[in-house]
């Protein structure tokens, strides 16, 4: 295991280039062909681009914005930025024209990197308000308008000039001068409770968590491939899937997007990668669609490996006893049937980290329980982003993991988690009052409600803004309400609301490729999908489903009333951040007449 010696990311970044020159660091893919990069390729593309940002007149301590989908040109202007000493300010993708005025006139940028014309759209839609002095570099070359023209980070770079010894000796007196406790970036909050804030982390508060987060997981061989689709303008992914990455010599592969992540695993076959439980909830949903369409005899046996496996991973992992025979019982159905799943996705996949939102236990295990281990962790944007770990070592489902090293957490009067370590961050940008409403003699209010148990596991309750306290007076979490109802094979999406009413109702989104299935075997005429989640037989499926539930929980606890919507919640939509969480207050504010009719003494009731 590697020790924690840099002083900056460009430092870390140097090293990696010397010590794994040329080993491949990054691949994106153009014209349907995946490129690579080796670590000295990249690290001289980076000080090309500090050159070019150092001639374009950055001084240190300046922000520069990068609005963009993951790709190389996100990570070459990044550690550009950070090389010329200046401040990096992401911006996700998926912002609106406005969203994007906001963060760039609070953070002041000078320079604005995108990836493309669609971007450039956002930013011409502003330029009012941006004003007209912001330098603008695209990743994509295209024409402009005269009165805000757009270059290309080829041309800033000056791809054309090799790099001279004496530009590349000045440079890199310049990342000696970078300070450990130098800001260097700011980063806003996805905003699911209100205005984004800036987070200001430091170089030394990066390198410790992307470090580590890994010496919690054992560390990583340098030849690890990890595959990128979470937005780098997240912590997480910055910090788990690039700066840790970067720091081992492993190969970060950028999906082409979203939409295209599981066809991407098949091309880059990773051995690693960082998501958040969407992605688990899709695989386990659709591992057991595909179990549904098979013989009776295959759904037995796969049910029944699936028992092994769980009484293996028990075993092994969290009561670390030695399986003896069960061990010879899960190899066998692993080679039939656990192993054709996971050459599904490449064949290679060997660990996922999971954060961002709480992951469903019953989830958590399946995926160990197939052999891609899945180590859920936690942390806000404000602590860089991880504070607590699973790891082979020490796993609880159902918890976040132990906490690393140096950090501390405990719990206050009302179950807040309060934080404190080396991850946290300075403060919130141009927000002393934000600041000290969240930070207290170096302890962080999370935010979330949380217990620890003996061993030190942490487990998350809820938001603590998120907590539903019902007229009756009972305090009530959603998220693992919510979770429960998403493992039905026949629902996608599930919101809970409640706040100050007598009962709970729901919001459901169906797994329209499963109802559809039973539109066809119970020949049920429908128009469109609006009429397909009206008709009767749906709603009576929906009924037992969401009984079947209730007889699990507290009186308190159950659903009373629900209503199904067709289409999903989507960022698009704006119910849910890039992160694909929910935007709770604007999933109310869309839905509020569907919310507030459950309500009514006619609403659609259980049973009714």
């Amino acid at each position: 295991m590697k020790t924690l010696s840099y002083q900056s990311i460009p430092e870390m970044l140097k090293s990696s280039a010397t010590q794994y020159a040329t080993l491949p660091a990054v691949s994106y893919k153009k014209e349907g062909v995946y490129l690579t990069l080796s670590y000295d390729q990249l690290y001289r593309r980076v000080l090309m681009a500090a050159r070019g940002l150092l001639k374009a007149g950055l001084q240190p301590g300046d922000r520069v914005a990068i609005l963009s989908e993951n790709r190389t040109g996100w990570a070459i202007a990044d550690l550009g930025t950070q090389t010329a000493r200046g401040v990096t300010v992401p911006i996700y993708a998926t912002n609106t024209p406005q969203q994007i005025a906001e963060v760039i006139n609070h953070c002041g940028a000078k320079i604005i990197f995108i990836s493309n014309r669609l971007q450039y759209e956002k930013l011409l839609a502003v330029r009012e308000e941006i004003g007209s002095a912001l330098q603008v570099f695209s990743f994509e070359r295209f024409l402009g308008s005269r009165e805000f023209p757009v270059n290309t980070l080829y041309q800033l770079s000056e791809i054309s000039y090799p790099l001279t010894k004496e530009e590349q000796d000045e440079i890199e007196v310049g990342i000696a001068l970078i300070g450990k406790n130098d800001l260097m970036t700011i980063i806003y909050t996805s905003g699911t409770t209100g205005r984004p804030k800036g987070v200001m982390l430091t170089h030394s508060q990066m390198l410790f968590d992307a470090y580590y987060g890994i010496k919690k997981l054992g560390g990583i061989p340098s030849q690890e491939t990890f595959l990128s689709f979470l937005p780098l303008s997240h912590v997480l992914e910055r910090t788990a899937g690039y700066h840790a990455a970067l720091m081992y010599g492993c190969h970060i592969a950028f999906a082409e997007s979203v939409e295209k992540v599981i066809e991407n695993i098949i091309e880059i076959r990773p051995t690693m990668m960082v998501s958040v439980p969407r992605l688990f909830e899709k695989i386990y949903s659709r591992i057991y669609e595909n179990v549904h369409q098979t013989n009776p005899l295959k759904r037995k046996m796969f049910h029944s490996a699936v028992k092994i496996g769980r009484e293996y991973v028990y075993c092994k992992y969290i009561q670390q006893q030695n399986p003896g025979f069960l061990r010879l019982k899960y190899w066998l159905v692993d080679r039939i049937i656990f192993k054709k799943i996971r050459e599904r996705f490449g064949g290679r996949l060997r660990l996922f980290i999971s954060g961002g939102a709480p992951l469903d236990k019953t989830i958590n295990e399946f995926m160990w329980i197939i052999g891609i281990p899945t180590c859920e962790g936690y942390g806000l944007t404000e602590t860089s982003p991880a504070v607590t770990l699973n790891s082979l070592q020490e796993v609880r489902f159902g918890s976040v993991g132990r906490l690393l090293e140096q950090t501390e957490a405990r719990l206050a009067d009302d179950g807040e988690l309060l934080l404190k370590g080396p991850q946290i961050m300075l403060g919130y940008y141009k927000n002393p009052e934000a600041t000290a409403e969240v930070l207290k003699d170096g302890w962080l209010s999370s935010g979330d409600i949380a217990t620890i148990d003996p061993q030190g596991f942490i487990y998350i309750v809820d938001r603590k803004k998120e907590i539903i306290v019902t007229a009756g007076g009972k305090n009530i979490a959603p998220q693992p309400i919510e979770n429960e109802l998403k493992l039905d094979k026949y629902i996608s999406q599930a919101y809970v609301h409640g706040d100050r009413k007598p009962y709970l109702v729901a919001l459901i989104t169906p797994n329209l490729e499963r109802l559809i299935e039973l539109a066809q075997q119970e020949s049920i005429d429908y128009f469109d999908l609006e009429s397909l989640v009206a008709h009767a037989k749906v709603r009576k499926l929906f009924e037992e489903r969401i009984s079947e539930l209730n007889s699990r929980l507290p009186s308190y606890e159950s659903i009373k009333k629900f209503v199904v919507i067709p289409g999903e919640f989507s960022v698009e939509g704006g119910e849910l951040t890039p992160t694909l969480k929910f935007k709770r207050k604007v999933i109310y504010q869309i839905y509020q007449e569907k919310i507030d009719s459950l309500y009514y003494a006619d609403g659609n009731g259980i049973g009714n």
